[in-house]
């Protein structure tokens, strides 16, 4: 995806997930904004942004943040609106993964993973994706979550349309080795 075009899919996952006054538009009850709306206040709050770029968008990001559906956009996951009522509880793989900064590593260990402003915690099925959302915050941790041990104790999971597991939150007894990717 070009340059400009991963600019305004920062912007939008900003505004579809955390603040969505920063283009002016609202969030219905689960998350969904009006297409239309979305692009008028993204071009008042200065993004140029056309609906053949916010169709590339959709279609080009390599983790399919969004979803557009009858003329309504929303984020797959991590919004500010708690929306379970597409989800449902899903048995995860035996191991998932979440990569996070090295440097909150000692306090992850010590009281698990909390989903911190999202709705739910974000986990990965392979070390690689997860070394690449550590990565965003620095030098990165990868902890292996021990999936099947949460749900065999009655934890939910569930798989988001973009392949993005997702639980409430990670006890410390579920938090297996943490292993910290060489820098390549």
């Amino acid at each position: 995806m070009e340059e400009r075009l991963v600019r305004i899919s920062r912007f939008l996952s900003l505004v579809l997930r955390h603040d969505p006054a920063a283009a002016g538009v609202a969030l219905d009850g689960a998350g969904w904004a009006s297409v239309d709306a979305l692009i008028e206040g993204a071009n008042a709050a200065g993004r140029t942004l056309t609906r053949e770029d916010l169709e590339s968008i959709v279609r080009e990001n390599d983790k399919h943040r969004f979803v557009i559906e009858d003329g309504r956009i929303r984020a797959q996951q991590g919004h500010l609106v708690r929306d379970d009522t597409g989800l449902v509880a899903t048995q995860p793989p035996e191991v998932l993964f979440h990569g996070t900064a090295e440097r909150v590593r000692l306090l992850i260990r010590r009281e698990g993973l909390r989903p911190m402003g999202r709705t739910h915690v974000h986990l990965s099925a392979d070390e690689a994706t997860a070394v690449r959302a550590g990565r965003r915050h620095g030098a990165p941790t990868v902890l292996r979550v021990d999936a099947a041990g949460m749900a065999a104790a009655g934890i939910a999971f569930y798989l988001a349309g973009n392949g993005v597991w997702l639980t409430d939150a990670v006890p410390p007894e579920f938090l297996g080795e943490i292993t910290r990717p060489s820098r390549r």
